[in-house]
């Protein structure tokens, strides 16, 4: 695996000397972090057996099958780019998989069979998505751009011949939620800007097929989006902020056309899903940057007593065809996902994996903590705050503030092999949900609405003043970070807040507005509306847009800057990343280039994901920790 490592005015990303460690503070370097097993995605064979996931075991994400009486995970592909686990055929072993082309998130679908695998889109240049298969497991469906690269069209697959044929022409660039068991039905998503997607249903045994609007509240902005169809084949289940400030869930009668609200919470409803013959009903909601999981008896309603566990979210939850099993992941802050199984039968649950490297002591990892500090206008944000080991007002340690992606992402708990590893190097990490964030409500996700790069931003410059108020935080050593989203915002607070932080780790993050919007993927058309709502439409807004681009103020940086990028990133242009290093390099400016051949947006190869939390921890070192020293 290669990697390409640039560096500008000679200045090499090299360690510095530092403090040593106090003596009860063991320090790991990025390998042992990421060393840590990963596993994605799950799917329970058709026996119940096995479990279909994806792990990067061997350094590189494919597909295995794991024993559900326990055993040692077996490899199912051993592809050189990443490969990820879609799910088990229903009546055998054969499987589906996908994978793009070094990150550049054209992804095909594979099926595995005893005659080997073969990619089950012809067009190279296509791009395909995995729906579901019917009640009887004798299709599959799955989404394509074949006929147009601006629309997903629906497809039908033969499950034995793979024979197919085009069911659905997408050719009002809807969002394809959901196909009924029985494959009569279909739920599409209408986006019409970032606060207001219609709900359409379709009957695919019409003659015209025509889409019937069944989620809208006339007259004011408000989200359906549909989830799944009842097991029982008489009810869609959808998702809706329309009738308060958090998503609810509320069912469709698909012959009365009668709706009821189902689930709803004080946060959002984040998952709702039935087990296979329909007994049990799973639903979730995002509770502070929480998973908080409940498992019911679809007919009684009568919540399902779980066993003990370790602290955690459970999340993945899937069942087996004779709902005697239920497998999921749990996972913490100081815990990385880790698959278990649940006899539904006698109660007992076992641990399938053991993710966690075992040359990390779990007890030197850091849970985080909840806190909110007041913005600019009084307002409170919601942050997630790790302090290292030792941290005190005698030993006071730097601080990162980390920025999440998006816009509209969050930062939530669970285990991030980054954090953990520059928290375990002593510095501490302030994750911010910045006004803008999901998870918060209606109010506060629109509040930075074509206001970003600025009230957004406001927020990150006033997690300083907070951090300088908590005793063990050294005040002149604040850094900032963040990926995508949030390596604009750590970007533009270099460039419009000059003074206020120390130094920047940019990891492909967004610097020129203007040409970012006008060159979305064309498998977005379904998404435009929704960012050029959020951000602004290049054609119109044009002047804003490059007003709040960095690239265009980079003579204003004056602090060190490390900047990542994967080469084949097809949401922020590799250019993105150039130019901006060589405007700040005629600044005399500290600033280094990290560029990944082999990646996209965002780094899945473990071997690359391990260079890049060395360099953000040497860059910091040099730049950050010793500056003061």
């Amino acid at each position: 695996m290669r990697l390409i490592y640039l560096t500008l005015l000679g200045l090499a990303l090299t360690a510095c000397d530092s403090k040593p460690p106090a003596p009860q503070t063991p320090r790991y370097d990025a390998k042992a972090f990421f060393d840590t097993v990963n596993y994605r995605g799950l799917s329970l064979s058709h026996d119940g057996q096995q479990v279909l996931v994806s792990s990067d075991i061997s350094g590189i994400f494919n597909v295995f099958a794991i024993p559900v009486q326990g055993g040692s995970p077996r490899e199912l592909t051993d592809n050189p780019g990443s490969t990820f686990a879609v799910s088990w055929f229903p009546n055998d072993e054969r499987f589906l998989y996908t994978r793009d082309d070094g990150g550049n998130e054209i992804y095909h679908l594979f099926v595995a069979d005893d005659a080997g695998q073969h990619d089950l889109i012809p067009d190279p240049n296509a791009r395909a998505q995995f729906l579901a298969f019917n009640q009887d497991g004798t299709a599959f469906y799955l989404l394509s751009n074949e006929r147009n690269p601006k629309l997903m069209d629906l497809y039908r697959y033969d499950a034995t011949t793979y024979q197919r044929q085009r069911l659905f022409n997408n050719d009002q660039a809807f969002e394809i939620g959901a196909i009924s068991r029985d494959g009569r039905f279909l739920a599409l998503d209408r986006v019409n800007n970032n606060s207001d997607t219609d709900l359409y249903l379709v009957d695919l045994q019409a003659a015209d097929k025509t889409p019937v609007l069944i989620g809208d509240l006339p007259g004011e902005n408000a989200n359906f989006r549909g989830l799944t169809f009842g097991p029982e084949g008489h009810f869609l289940y959808f998702a809706t902020d329309a009738y308060g400030n958090f998503n609810q869930v509320w069912s469709h009668h698909l012959a009365t056309g009668t709706q009821e609200k189902v689930a709803g919470s004080d946060w959002d409803v984040s998952g709702f899903a039935f087990s296979p013959s329909g007994q049990y009903r799973v639903g979730s909601v995002n509770a502070d940057g929480r998973t908080e999981l409940t498992v019911s008896n679809a007919r009684t309603g009568k919540a399902l007593v779980l066993p003990e566990l370790p602290p955690g979210d459970i999340t993945g939850v899937n069942f087996s065809d004779d709902d005697a099993t239920m497998v999921f992941y749990l996972s913490s802050d100081t815990s990385p996902a880790n698959l278990y199984a649940l006899d539904l039968k006698s109660g007992q649950a076992r641990a399938l994996t053991s993710a966690l490297n075992p040359a990390i002591d779990a007890g030197q990892l850091v849970t985080a903590q909840v806190v909110r500090y007041p913005s600019f206008d009084q307002l409170q944000i919601p942050a997630l705050l790790y302090r290292p080991k030792g941290a005190s007002a005698e030993d006071p340690a730097p601080v990162i503030v980390w920025v999440h992606g998006g816009p509209g992402g969050q930062s939530r708990h669970g285990y991030n092999a980054t954090l953990q590893h520059l928290v375990n190097h002593g510095y501490g990490v302030l994750a911010v949900n910045n006004r803008g964030s999901s998870g918060y409500g209606k109010p506060f996700f629109h509040l930075d609405d074509r206001r970003h790069g600025e009230d957004d931003l406001r927020d990150l410059v006033e997690a300083k003043g907070y951090l300088q108020s908590l005793p063990w935080v050294d005040k002149d050593r604040i850094g900032i970070m963040g990926g995508s989203y949030g390596g604009y915002l750590t970007v533009a607070a270099l460039a419009f807040h000059p003074d206020v932080f120390a130094a920047g780790v940019d990891i492909f993050g967004v610097t020129n507005w203007p040409r970012t919007l006008s060159a979305i993927p064309p498998w977005w058309e379904s998404f435009k509306s929704y960012l050029y709502a959020e951000m602004g439409d290049p054609a119109t807004d044009g002047e804003r847009l490059r007003r709040i681009s960095p690239l265009f103020h980079a003579s204003n940086i004056n602090k060190p800057l490390l900047v990542v990028q994967g080469l084949n990133d097809p949401r922020v242009l590799p250019v993105e990343s150039q130019e901006l290093v060589a405007a700040v390099k005629k600044n005399g400016v500290a600033v280094q280039y990290l560029e990944f051949i082999d990646e996209g947006h965002g780094f899945t190869k473990k071997l690359n994901r391990i260079a890049a939390s060395e360099a953000y921890l040497r860059f910091l070192d040099t730049h950050l920790k010793e500056q003061q020293h």
